[in-house]
């Protein structure tokens, strides 16, 4: 089982909290930006290296 430890709350992005890190799998990432959108969802190539996107369309890169 996966397990997510969340830090402090920084904001909202469509209903839903943004946290300023998550940490999952002993990886850490810090919040980045919102990704875009189009009708399909959101396009993984906005994505650079040491990013993963979260839902709702958050996009976090790994802390160092």
């Amino acid at each position: 089982m996966k397990r997510k430890i969340y830090g402090p709350v920084i904001g909202s992005h469509l209903g839903k909290e943004i946290f300023e890190t998550v940490e999952e799998d002993s990886h850490k990432y810090i919040f980045d930006r919102i990704a875009e959108g189009d009708d399909d969802g959101y396009p993984l190539n906005q994505l650079k290296k040491n990013e993963v996107l979260f839902e709702p369309g958050l996009i976090y890169k790994q802390a160092s």
